[in-house]
């Protein structure tokens, strides 16, 4: 397959890039950052996702998409620039994919689409949480997150023919983190997403297996470890944190609070065993 990467440049952009290469894809790097020297053999083209007749150009040809390029940290730019970049250069890729008859695109999304890291607090309605949990969003990012997956539904209505991921990925360490040790760390930032990450290389090789996908439609998956990074089995976690949260699926030893049974079923993607 030739399949275009936005945000090449980036940390998972490079780590896909490569491992696209070594499958025997071809790979055209988009990114707006040129200062950087591509690492490995893809064709680089520099481009600003927000122009859109520049994107169609700079997709022609390909047969997928991988969405990865954002802003990460809107803290660091005015209210609203991130997401209006965000969910704007999102909308372009899915516009220029269906306008030149690319049917495969993988788009970039986050355990955030729910709310979680930015949030004053977690608040979920169930463990584990799955695709069909409401969301909670409160700031820019995980709004712009969200927005993205309805620009997805949005886009497989008009063209029933495509097949559409949404990934939600969670921190993407390059090595299993180190376990906490103490239910303190459930009254800070980590107890709002729930104890979870994933290996960049999964979610690279996730990337990969949602652009090889047989499904028609737009499907949004959880794309996680399956079990915590801390060393306090999960039921403790949660009756210390969210003791009113019901629990409605298997939480023992120390297994993930998010259910990644659907990338299983539909992409055949079973995060390696840590």
């Amino acid at each position: 397959m030739n399949i275009a990467v936005t945000g090449g440049i980036g940390r998972l952009g490079r780590v896909l890039v490569k491992q696209l290469l070594d499958h025997g894809h071809s790979v055209r790097s988009l990114d707006w950052d040129d200062s950087t020297t591509p690492p490995h053999h893809e064709q680089f083209l520099k481009i600003n996702l927000t122009d859109l007749d520049t994107l169609i150009e700079s997709l022609r040809g390909c047969d997928a998409v991988v969405h990865l390029a954002a802003i990460l940290n809107p803290e660091d730019y005015p209210p609203g620039v991130a997401y209006a970049n965000n969910t704007i250069i999102s909308y372009n890729v899915l516009w220029a994919a269906t306008s030149i008859g690319i049917q495969r695109v993988c788009l970039a999304s986050s355990i955030n689409a729910l709310g979680g890291a930015r949030s004053r607090m977690g608040r979920y309605d169930y463990f584990p949480v799955d695709e069909g949990h409401p969301t909670y969003n409160e700031d820019d990012y995980a709004l712009a997150k969200w927005v993205m997956e309805q620009q997805g539904d949005s886009f497989t209505r008009r063209r029933p023919g495509m097949t559409i991921s949404s990934l939600r990925f969670h921190a993407l360490p390059n090595e299993p983190p180190e376990l906490h040790t103490s239910l303190d760390n459930a009254d800070i930032g980590v107890a709002r997403t729930l104890w979870g990450w994933t290996l960049i290389s999964e979610a690279a090789r996730a990337c990969e297996l949602a652009v090889q996908a047989s499904y028609f439609g737009h499907e949004v998956f959880f794309i996680t470890a399956p079990r915590t990074s801390s060393a306090i089995p999960s039921i403790k976690l949660a009756q210390h944190a969210y003791p009113d949260v019901p629990i409605r699926g298997d939480l023992s030893d120390h297994k993930s609070f998010y259910d990644c049974s659907k990338a299983e079923r539909l992409l055949s993607w079973v995060h390696m065993d840590v």
